[in-house]
């Protein structure tokens, strides 16, 4: 596999997916549907372009969670996949736990911090956004909270 391909897969290994390139963001979401969908205080997103996405092993189940929302998990052990929405067409949001190095991605900011668990302090100076971080937005802040 080349520098420039990432993969990564479910818990138990029955679906498996890689991309090359570079991802169009990473960033940290707080909102309660995330936290939801994955039982965890926040979780870390990878937007990949899906022209540049190949699921290489198995079909995740899908969900739709909202209107023009739908998840993805694996349908053998429960894991979340991957997440996509009317609103980003041509690109899959993928959870950076999964990826076989996450390490090889590096988050940008937080979004949705306003939602964020009280008990969920990080000590990271990226920008916080209480909702979106949309193009031209401003952070409301910056730093640990």
């Amino acid at each position: 596999m080349s520098a420039d391909t990432l993969s990564g897969g479910c818990l138990c290994g029955a679906v498996r997916f890689r991309f090359t390139g570079a991802p169009k963001w990473v960033l940290h979401c707080h909102c309660e549907s995330c936290r939801k969908a994955t039982s965890s205080p926040m979780t870390t997103w990878v937007s990949i372009l899906d022209k540049n996405l190949t699921w290489a092993q198995g079909t995740p189940a899908v969900y739709e969670s909202s209107p023009g929302a739908q998840r993805t998990f694996c349908r053998t052990c429960g894991s979340p996949m991957s997440f996509v929405h009317d609103r980003f067409p041509g690109e899959t949001h993928l959870y950076a736990a999964s990826l076989d190095t996450p390490d090889a991605v590096q988050p940008s900011r937080h979004v949705f911090f306003a939602e964020r668990l009280a008990w969920s302090d990080l000590h990271d100076s990226l920008p916080r956004f209480n909702g979106t971080s949309g193009r031209g937005k401003t952070p409301d802040r910056t730093g640990p909270a």
